[in-house]
């Protein structure tokens, strides 16, 4: 097939592409996979302005990490050369401006800097939307880039823009939606990243129960992002113009805890010189972020009770009651039902708070979303450590995907930021890029940190003994393990789920999770 021919048949398909009705995503891809029979490129990317920030949409050829990358133009030059030009914008090979790309290109991050590149900005309706961005590795690919063709190509991508934004508008309003795409943030700080079923269906649940005047309560593991959750809820309901005020139940003590609350008058106890409001009433209007509600002491639990009950809060030596607006948010790492059957936690409280619980899975069980939280991480790290790239080789990537992460995003994050450091004082100080490879990581596997107790005695020194098949997976043998090591602890205890879980140095909601997820009889 002829360049011609090849040019008019991805012309076609991307006009028939706009009448349809099919996500934006899809959309741009699709747009991308055109492009790549006509233009010689080994990676492409379409990018949305948003408050100063590129965020890719789809890509092609880059890194998987990429797409949880936020630029910030103001510190990628090339980006914003290439915003601010009316016409494609090609940056010559030996450019002293940093590539935002450099290590993510192609499956090998040591592939040298050296590439063509071009930014193409484009405009819905006389307004900057976004970059449409090409590069290919090797000097010279864009000589022969024909002007004309890729002009049309440009406007055909705009009309492309144009129709997945208005088929995006249509949806949300039959969906009644229009106001959750009017107040929701587009600060980097409060966006869950993510595209895995779970997560899109965590987004889904989100933008539902925020327009709703319901108690939510926010579940899941340490580390997971309740509080991100939280603030996703609050910036998407009719309240995202008041107050969202964060109270860190675990760090409440008991004597001080109703004060915090509830707030008290002058002279109600020692120390109180003056009055003051508690955060109910700072939130009056707006949210209230119960976080790690389950610590709460029993005596607080009741006058938090009475507060949600009623609407109406006291304080502290005043006999007047304060009619207050707020929405409660609570959050929780601790599963309330056995806590409730322990006698920690009140029933009523907890049917109070869990009109609509909210799930946030672990990091291990979102998959490859994992790579694209670390591309995110990765970004803010490189702009923190005023480094131009902050790259993962691909042994890195797939050590990141291979471990369990207890402690979730935050052990992820934390990770990154140790492993860049560590990379940093390798360097190689020629380089523009700074490469974590698997060994920077020092990432350590959950049994090895914590083996748990000695069984030899338990089992008269009978080996605790596993089985796979030759075709089984890594995952597999490691889950049939961990099926007979928490049997044999079990049987240890009689039973005792929450004694077993002491043994096994392992948090007890953690540990009933682990036993339905292994199907271990309880």
């Amino acid at each position: 097939m002829t360049t011609a021919e090849n040019f008019l048949e991805a012309i076609t398909n991307i006009v028939t592409d706009l009448p349809k009705d099919v996500t934006a995503k899809v959309r741009y891809q699709n747009l991308l996979n055109n492009m790549k029979t006509i233009f010689p490129f080994d990676s492409a990317a379409v990018l949305k302005l948003k408050n100063n920030i590129l965020l890719p949409l789809a890509t092609l050829g880059l890194s998987q990490d990429a797409m949880g990358r936020r630029f910030n133009i103001d510190e990628h030059p090339r980006f914003k050369l290439a915003m601010d030009s009316r016409e494609a914008l090609r940056f010559a090979c030996d450019s002293d401006l940093p590539d935002p790309y450099d290590g993510l290109i192609g499956d090998d991050n040591q592939h040298p800097d050296v590439h063509d590149c071009m930014g193409i900005s484009l405009s819905i309706d006389g307004k900057p939307w976004g970059l449409l961005t090409l590069d290919a590795l090797e000097a010279g690919s864009f000589d022969q880039i024909d002007s004309k063709q890729l002009k049309t190509f440009t406007k055909l991508t705009e009309a492309a823009v144009k129709a997945a934004e208005r088929i995006t508008a249509l949806q949300a309003k039959a969906e009644h939606q229009q106001l959750v795409r009017q107040t929701i943030s587009t600060e980097s700080s409060t966006e869950i990243i993510g595209s895995c079923d779970l997560i899109e269906n965590l987004k889904n649940e989100i933008s539902i129960v925020a327009q709703s005047y319901l108690t939510v309560l926010v579940l899941g593991e340490t580390g997971v992002g309740k509080e991100l959750v939280a603030r996703q809820v609050h910036n998407l309901s009719p309240r995202a113009l008041g107050p969202l005020i964060y109270v860190n139940c675990a760090a409440l003590p008991e004597n001080i805890a109703e004060s915090e609350l509830f707030g008290h008058k002058k002279g109600a106890f020692s120390g109180a010189v003056s009055d003051r409001a508690g955060k109910f009433e700072i939130a009056d209007g707006g949210t209230l972020f119960l976080d790690e509600v389950g610590e709460l002491a029993l005596s607080v639990q009741a006058k938090l009770l009475r507060a949600l009950q009623s609407g109406e809060i006291q304080r502290v030596g005043s006999d007047r009651y304060i009619k207050m607006d707020v929405r409660i948010i609570a959050a929780t790492n601790r599963n309330l039902e056995v806590e409730v059957s322990e006698n920690r936690f009140r029933s009523d409280l907890f049917h109070r708070l869990s009109v609509y619980p909210v799930h946030v899975p672990a990091l291990r069980e979102r998959g490859e979303d994992i790579l694209l939280i670390a591309g995110f991480l990765l970004e803010q790290n490189q702009k923190r450590l005023g480094v131009d790239a902050l790259r993962l080789t691909d042994k890195a990537k797939t050590v990141l995907l291979g471990y369990e992460w207890p402690g979730n995003v935050r052990e992820l994050e934390h990770t990154l930021s140790r492993a860049a450091l560590k990379a940093m004082s390798d360097k190689n100080h020629g380089s523009r890029s700074v490469v974590i490879h698997h060994q920077h990581l020092d990432i350590v596997p959950a049994h090895a940190a914590n083996p748990g107790p000695d069984l030899s005695e338990q089992h008269d020194n009978e080996q605790l003994v596993f089985s796979m098949s030759q075709d089984g997976s890594l995952k597999e043998a490691i889950d049939d393990f961990q099926r007979s090591f928490i049997v044999s602890i079990l049987s240890k205890n009689d039973g005792n789920q929450a004694a077993a879980a002491r043994d096994l140095g392992v948090n007890r909601s953690n540990f009933y999770r682990l036993l339905k997820r292994l199907e271990v009889s309880e």
